[in-house]
């Protein structure tokens, strides 16, 4: 299997959850990706090789949220529950690479289980909310109610990519369309509401570990002001790409560079 790529089942709460591991590193990297629509069941491949950078070093570990959703679900809980898998899996100090809600939910994981972060990662992420993650969220969640899935395919790629990469893009934006419906729209949503309960930013001193924050400029859903503010507050180290906004990490060539060499004190070679 490619970079020892795996898909499996992790028991927690009386739950089981999709769970990604690869690499064949001895250190552990927990990797929490952002709000997404269709879940991380079978792109285990895909992933591994986005992120083939950190196989060698780690064994990198990816975990999804929960098959049911209750109303009123927080990004909170959620960092409750990847706490919960990494218990489960006997996993403990390790990185944390968190990317947009994933950096919501890593945050409050370095917060409330600080013996679980060794270095903490934020990338093109929030601490509170502000104007434009509320009016992004607000818009996604009424279209996916209105069942009105090509708009919000394409309001997602317009507000998270270059104008130039969507220009690129654009003629297969009717194949997005089909493959970013959500599989299940009451899921996406109570998902989709759960970014706006982050309000982390008066507890971020209680974070103990090494924290990178990495965002874009041009970020039209959480904005670059707000990676700004978790630096800021947490006097930590931080870059911010001018040209690319919230697929920073997708678009910047250099983007898995810079969180490796900070996680590892390492340059790719």
């Amino acid at each position: 299997m490619i970079y020892n790529a795996k898909e499996q089942k992790t028991n927690l709460h009386n739950m089981q959850i999709d769970t990604i591991s690869f690499g064949s590193g001895k250190k552990s990297l927990i990797m929490i990706q952002g709000l997404n629509t269709r879940g991380i069941k079978g792109a285990s491949v895909s992933l591994a090789y986005m992120y083939r950078l950190f196989a060698k070093e780690y064994t990198v570990y990816l975990f999804d949220r929960r098959p049911d959703i209750p109303d009123g679900m927080t990004v909170r809980d959620m960092a409750s529950d990847v706490a919960a898998a990494m218990d489960a899996l006997g996993i403990t100090n390790a990185d944390v690479f968190g990317v947009s809600q994933g950096g919501m939910i890593a945050q409050y994981l370095a917060i409330d289980r600080p013996d679980l972060v060794n270095k903490l990662v934020l990338a093109v992420t929030l601490s509170k909310n502000n104007p434009v993650v509320e009016s992004t969220i607000e818009k996604w969640i009424v279209l996916t109610e209105q069942g009105n899935i090509k708009e919000l395919v394409e309001d997602m790629a317009i507000r998270m990519y270059s104008d130039a990469y969507v220009k690129r893009y654009k003629p297969f934006m009717p194949l997005l369309t089909v493959m970013q419906k959500p599989k299940d729209v009451n899921r996406f949503i109570k998902l989709a509401r759960a970014c706006l309960t982050c309000n982390s930013y008066e507890d971020l001193h209680k974070i103990q570990c090494p924290v990178f924050v990495i965002g874009g400029q041009q970020d039209k859903v959480v904005s670059g002001i707000a990676s700004s503010e978790i630096a800021e507050k947490l006097g930590c180290e931080i870059y911010m790409y001018e040209k690319f906004g919230h697929a920073a990490y997708e678009e910047a060539r250099d983007f898995n560079d810079r969180v490796y060499a900070f996680l590892t004190g390492k340059e790719n070679s």
